[in-house]
């Protein structure tokens, strides 16, 4: 049985890889997350044939999360899917945590009982530690990121004084209470630090995510992703499950691969991102714009599409909040049967969390060799007629690059700024999510489609249309 059980687990493991390499790619990613899900039953099912654990409650639990899951799933718009992502890391953090307060509690009322087994030796005390520290961390964190993605929150970051030193505090208390249980696991003291390793890292989850600002929240996204891995990778250590382990190790290198891309994407450390509490202060730091606002109709706009020959579109949150994809892909398709070359200019860090216009543009089937990088489409970009930026806003401001004085100065950008034409959807002037003022919105090639983006887009549609 010992053997089967190892050569499952060895399946479930080469179909976790299998699965993860499919998500690479847009044409394979369905496929991928069906064989990893396949991996994922394999797994379990062993695992409850091998350990002779209570079927009542396991199925129970199944049931009751299945039924969450489902509705969730059933019910979340394309706007709350980084959300949505965040509570799904926050919880597999929770589950980390619990898993190895349960351990220990197990091991040490199974100790007092009287029982024959083997003390909490040093190695698995160690493992709890982690397990509870990077799951709690994960956990409120995660709920942090929530409520500001939400909005219920707000997107800016928050910052007091002495918040670092506070931090630190924090940190060298479970550092201590970490180490206390670790070198007595079955003293009379070790309960309570364990309680207080759990309690601390709750805290931190939620001081560590504060000072970071929304323009930041899908490096963040990404780093609890990977930090969810990681905390169940030590939760496998501490019930001795090898695929547990494997997954866990997957999820968090994965994830921690996706964040230096991402914080390669806007020319910053992650020190940097965690640390500096950029969105605090907002444009106050930069350079105010000077220039105006230069509104056009719809129709106007339609005139200079009708003959441009080669378009881009570069989407940001604004067209998932107007729910616009399927709008963009039309346009998309009436563009082309003009006679234009039509693109989808993707930047890194567009939108909540990684991926996220990648998602939207699949969800509306636009094919996938039509989307292209930032430094694909930045060489030619001042050959291209018109770039139509849909909502996005930190990722084509030209302060970026032109003022040094702005908090994202350095940031590579899609330079929209260098296009011959350049169209950008609002619903109005307000600034992003990071709260920095675009300069790209008062460029002398710039004008301003005012309204809902939907709308604008159906409307420019219904203009070929008629034409």
């Amino acid at each position: 049985m010992e053997n089967l059980v190892n050569l499952s687990y060895i399946a479930a493991a080469i179909l976790f890889v299998f699965g993860i390499k499919m998500l690479g790619h847009a044409d394979t990613a369905r496929k991928g997350n069906q064989i990893s899900s396949i991996g994922m039953a394999l797994a379990i099912i062993v695992t409850l044939l091998s350990q002779g654990l209570d079927y009542k409650l396991v199925l129970g639990g199944i049931a009751v999360g299945s039924v969450i899951g489902f509705i969730a799933a059933k019910r979340v718009q394309m706007t709350g899917m980084p959300e949505l992502v965040a509570l799904f890391n926050g919880f597999g953090g929770l589950a980390s945590l619990l898993v190895g307060w349960a351990e220990y509690q197990r091991a040490s009322h199974t100790t007092l009982a009287g029982l024959d087994i083997a003390k909490v030796e040093t190695f698995t005390a160690a493992v709890i530690v982690l397990a509870i520290l990077i799951g709690g961390i994960t956990f409120t964190g995660s709920l942090y990121a929530w409520g500001k993605l939400s909005g219920k929150l707000g997107g800016r970051a928050l910052t007091f004084g002495g918040q670092k030193a506070f931090n630190a505090l924090l940190a060298l208390g479970i550092i201590v209470a970490g180490v206390i249980f670790t070198l007595a696991p079955t003293a009379e003291l070790a309960y309570p630090m364990l309680i207080a390793v759990i309690v601390l890292a709750l805290l931190l989850g939620i001081f560590a995510v504060m000072p970071i600002g929304g323009g930041d929240m899908p490096v963040v996204i990404s780093l609890l992703n990977s930090c969810s891995g990681l905390a169940a990778c030590a939760a496998g250590f501490v019930i001795a499950n090898n695929v547990l382990i494997v997954a866990g190790c997957l999820v968090g290198a994965s994830g921690l691969i996706l964040t230096i891309i991402m914080c390669k994407a806007m020319n910053r450390t992650l020190v940097n991102v965690l640390f500096s509490g950029f969105g605090a202060t907002s444009q106050a730091t930069g350079s105010a714009s000077t220039g105006e606002m230069k509104p056009v109709s719809v129709e106007d706009a339609y005139y200079i599409l009708e003959a441009a020959r080669n378009v881009i579109v570069i989407p940001g949150y604004g067209m998932a909040v107007a729910q616009a994809q399927h709008a963009v892909k039309e346009l998309g398709e009436v563009l082309e049967a003009n006679d234009c070359e039509v693109r989808f200019a993707i930047h890194p860090v567009a939108g909540r969390m990684p991926g996220h216009m990648n998602v939207l543009l699949a969800e509306a089937d636009v094919p996938y060799e039509q989307l292209v990088e930032m430094d694909d489409v930045n060489p030619t970009i001042e050959m291209v007629d018109v770039a139509i930026v849909i909502g996005a806003n930190d990722v084509v401001n030209p302060a970026a690059a032109d003022d040094p004085a702005s908090p994202i100065y350095g940031m590579p950008i899609i330079n929209a700024h260098k296009a011959k034409t350049t169209f950008c959807l609002k619903r109005g002037k307000g600034a992003g999510f990071s709260g920095l003022e675009n300069a790209l919105f008062t460029a002398p090639n710039s004008r301003m489609i005012y309204g809902d983006a939907k709308a604008t887009v159906s409307g420019l549609v219904a203009q070929f249309k008629d034409s």
